[in-house]
């Protein structure tokens, strides 16, 4: 999945977009409103594009859980991310298996689930693979029309003024 601009702010709810950066801030805009707001330098702010998930081997990129959730829930919503904590152990465990169970904590597992599912709602979850062929099939028809543009016909050389010379 393809995160980028997207953040989250410590102590604020939801996910927001980050739009410009201001002298001590950044001005960012909530998903779900569409406010926009300040986030200053004392806040946390977290990049979902940074964000990964402690597993046994390596970390694993927020992005790629999200493609594993995508690929489980057959392209719909998953789990509510308030439901018992022990159900959400069991649904990571199926998303998931090799996660480390020590570093992940329940809530982290909230808030994966609640991103995933604000994130579809609002049909933000584009795939890599989806916007990689994309841009190649732009960048296809913008040879094509390089091709087919008409050479513009050439200029003829003119010569160079030669100043007369002048009575002193």
């Amino acid at each position: 999945m393809i995160l980028k601009d997207i953040i989250a702010i410590s102590g604020e709810p939801g996910l927001f977009r980050f739009i410009a950066q201001g002298k001590n801030s950044i001005i960012v805009e909530h998903l779900e409103t569409l406010k926009r707001s300040s986030a200053f330098g004392s806040s946390k702010v977290s990049s979902l594009e940074d964000i990964a998930i402690f597993t046994e081997k390596e970390d694993m990129p927020l992005s790629k859980v999200f493609d594993l959730i995508w690929d489980k829930s057959d392209g719909g919503l998953t789990i509510d991310g308030k439901v018992d904590g022990t159900m959400l152990k069991k649904w990571f465990e199926e998303i998931l298996p090799d996660y480390d169970r020590d570093k992940v904590y329940t809530s982290d597992l909230k808030k994966v689930a609640i991103w995933y599912n604000t994130l579809h709602k609002l049909n933000l979850l584009v795939k890599e693979e989806a916007e990689e062929k994309k841009t190649e099939e732009d960048e296809k028809k913008s040879e094509k029309k390089v091709e087919k543009a008409p050479a513009a016909p050439a200029k003829k050389k003119k010569k160079p003024a030669v100043p007369k010379a002048g009575k002193e």
